[in-house]
């Protein structure tokens, strides 16, 4: 199975800053082909074959995904002689999707993680909207680092709260006070807090490494609280010699501690799990 040879934990602060910049539905191929419950595993197979495509998402009335069949579920249908049965009754209906306002990190994480050719690729209302595979993911991961990475790596720094829900506050002397506001499931957002933090250090003159360090840090803490929270405050404390990150959500929290450290047990919703997250921090 392809896979995309990215370490987040050490790659490039060039490829980093294009992975959280870029959104999934700029690299997902859209418009796409889709089938119905009803269509036979056959009719399936002609259209993978006449458009050169290895899976095609299987969806309702109103657009929403209920399943997919790749290429491996059509040879297993000629094998096993169902090639003439709907694609309801053989189709793979546990399917890991994506949002198309993630950032482009998550595909490569996805790519990295599980063993599948392609992800379906959601909007805001669970519609599908395209399809990603890890061709589309490398593909435009070339042209943005071709077109960006002189321009990245030549920065300043400087800040600038491109959160419109954010507000610098400064307190008085050297300690500074930086917030932004997280949404819950909004990824269009997701990223910006973590992004804006590195380009102040960096401009303050703090060395790569720590620089790589608060944002990797700051990103989990992030991204958890848009999959896992009501929405909360990410906010960053300055001062001459440290930085202070507090990341306050305002709920749900845990009902009940005690079950949740119980073995295989998951305080994850069903949503949160279709999206290949586990129960976060």
């Amino acid at each position: 199975m392809l896979t995309i040879p990215i370490n987040q934990d050490n790659s490039p602060e060039a490829v980093m800053q294009i992975l959280f910049e870029l959104k999934v539905k700029d690299v997902m191929t859209h418009p796409i082909l889709t089938a119905s419950p009803s269509d036979t595993m056959r009719h399936i197979q002609q259209m993978m074959k006449k458009n050169n495509i290895t899976g095609i998402p299987i969806t309702g009335e109103n657009g929403s995904l209920i399943g997919i069949v790749s290429v491996d579920d059509i040879i297993n249908a000629l094998d096993g002689g169902w090639i003439e049965d709907p694609a309801a009754l053989h189709m793979t209906t546990q399917v890991m999707v994506l949002q198309e306002t993630m950032p482009l990190s998550f595909c490569v994480s996805y790519f990295n993680k599980y063993s599948f050719g392609r992800f379906p690729v959601l909007d805001r209302d669970s519609k599908v909207t395209g399809i990603v595979t890890a061709s589309d993911v490398i593909s435009t991961l070339l042209v943005a680092l071709n077109r960006e990475v002189a321009k990245i790596e030549e920065e300043k720094g400087g800040f600038s709260a491109e959160n419109p829900a954010s507000a610098p506050e400064n307190s008085g002397g050297d300690r500074r006070v930086i917030e932004f506001k997280t949404e819950p499931f909004n990824f269009e957002l997701a990223g910006q807090a973590s992004t804006a933090i590195k380009k102040l250090l960096r401009g303050s003159g703090v060395s790569p490494e720590v620089t790589r360090r608060i944002g990797i840090a700051s990103y989990e803490l992030e991204i958890n609280q848009v999959v896992h929270s009501n929405g909360g405050v990410m906010r960053y404390i300055v001062l001459p010699d440290s930085l202070v990150i507090e990341a306050q959500d305002s709920g749900p929290g845990i009902p009940d501690v005690e079950k949740a450290m119980t073995e295989g047990f998951s305080t994850a919703s069903e949503k949160v799990r279709a999206l290949g997250f586990g129960a976060g921090m």
